[in-house]
């Protein structure tokens, strides 16, 4: 039999992988071009308008050159706002990376870590405003409004051996008043003396809870000066000034010391509930002046001006650390549980310790995680605006000014300046973009393993 000879192949048109290239292209072309339109719309076009307007005064009208970026950099606020922004970048992103990583190391061995983590990341379910208004409102300086100085002036008082009874002041011929608001008897008394103070000027509503009706004391042993501390007013009025009387008050926890010719202490009591004291181991045949000091009468324990101009940087980055510190432990942990657990097994059959196993194989995996999280804060921090905002009063606004604030101010915040607003957007983005383009690079790096 003969072979049939295969029919050759007809030769494919040189045309049609051209043909097929432009097919290609327009598919794409129509799938892109939503997305091409939106990016110049939203992203392109403002950055080269803004760029444009940077260049012209603050009504758009005269063309000025470099004069905004001139004034921006010479300006004391925007000044005052780069440096705020500096201290942003130092420091915030690398106290939520290093809080996330510790969050993210030891919780995973606790039994309730979904629990605990959850709490953590808690305050990324809020929104800067709200987190802004609960920070301002925790270190608020009154202690009956913030919560922070109310510890304060807890702990203050818990630890503190005078009472406080500011405003309070002698009844005229019970004592005197003398330097830097101390208050004295009027004549100094030897041992075996009674000296009563009668006090004004303090409300009952006040006193401690402690506080019983006055005690007198009678009379004072040798070596020994005796008397009461009291509030010299009756509710609902009546009494005799000066005198111990029923239905006046004692003072408790004051402070009454016996001073010597020369100044010094030589002794001193405090008030006990019914205001009665006694001050023992003084020499008889001497003469002393006793005193209350003025630290009886302050305003006590009043806290921390928090949101002052000194502090208010610190307090506002405090309030971004609290919400981003749970971001960047969910990323660490994502990345500690895609890691290979046999080198750290390893390690400890070798006799490493948790330090040594945490420092040379935990933290060296976890590289190019923590990379992404602080670079991914540090775009974060520079562009923050919500909690700088909220936080400070108007008088520590200055103190705590940021650039995104910055710019808002001089655009729109009352500056009307566009010119200089604009200039400042650009700051702004020339700023971000080489952290943009670092953590580009990283995903890429990252996709192309």
């Amino acid at each position: 039999m003969t072979a049939v000879a295969a029919a050759p192949t007809a030769p494919a048109p040189e045309h049609a992988p051209e043909r097929g290239g432009w097919r290609r292209f327009v598919i794409t072309a129509a799938f892109l071009s939503p997305a091409l339109v939106f990016l110049g719309a939203f992203v392109v076009y403002p950055i080269v308008y803004t760029v444009i307007r940077s260049l012209f005064d603050r009504r758009g009208q005269s063309f000025v050159g470099f004069e905004n970026y001139v004034t921006m950099f010479t300006n004391d606020t925007t000044f005052t706002a780069i440096r705020n922004n500096v201290i942003w970048v130092i420091v915030a992103p690398a106290a939520c990376t290093i809080l996330g990583l510790i969050f993210a190391v030891l919780i995973e061995r606790l039994a309730w870590k979904t629990a605990f983590r959850l709490i953590i990341f808690m305050p990324m379910a809020i929104s800067m405003l709200a987190a802004g208004v609960i920070f301002r409102g925790l270190f608020q300086e009154n202690p009956n409004l913030g919560a922070v100085n109310a510890a304060i002036v807890a702990a203050q008082g818990w630890f503190g051996d005078a009472a406080n009874y500011p405003g309070a002041g002698p009844r005229e011929g019970t004592g005197i008043v003398a330097d830097r608001g101390i208050i004295s008897s009027e004549e100094a008394v030897q041992p075996g003396s009674i000296q009563n103070f009668a006090l004004t000027g303090i409300r009952q509503s006040n006193l401690p809870e402690e506080a019983t009706d006055a005690v007198a004391v009678d009379s004072a042993g040798s070596g020994e000066i005796a008397g009461t501390v009291f509030l010299d007013v009756i509710r609902g009025g009546g009494g005799t000034n000066g005198e111990i009387e029923e239905g006046k008050s004692g003072l408790p926890g004051v402070r009454v010391d016996a001073v010597a010719p020369d100044g010094s202490i030589a002794g001193f009591a405090t008030t006990g509930a019914g205001g009665e004291y006694t001050i023992t181991g003084l020499s008889e045949g001497e003469s002393y002046t006793v005193a209350l000091p003025a630290s009886n009468f302050d305003e006590g324990g009043q806290g921390v001006s928090w949101l002052s101009a000194s502090f208010i940087n610190a307090v506002v980055i405090l309030s971004y650390i609290w919400i981003w510190a749970g971001f960047a432990m969910v990323m660490i942990a994502s990345g500690l549980s895609a890691m290979d657990r046999s080198l750290q097994e390893a390690a400890r059959m070798d006799g490493a310790s948790e330090w040594k196993v945490f420092t040379k194989i935990t933290a060296p995996l976890l590289a190019p995680v923590l990379i992404v999280v602080f670079v991914t804060l540090i775009i974060n921090v520079l562009k923050i605006f919500d909690l700088v905002y909220v936080i400070p009063p108007g008088a520590s606004k200055p103190a705590a000014n940021v650039i995104a604030v910055e710019m808002w101010t001089q655009s729109f915040g009352g500056g009307n300046n566009q010119g200089l607003g604009s200039a400042l957007a650009i700051l702004l983005l020339v700023l971000v973009l080489p952290s943009m383009i670092m953590n580009v690079r990283r995903f890429r790096q990252e996709k192309a393993r």
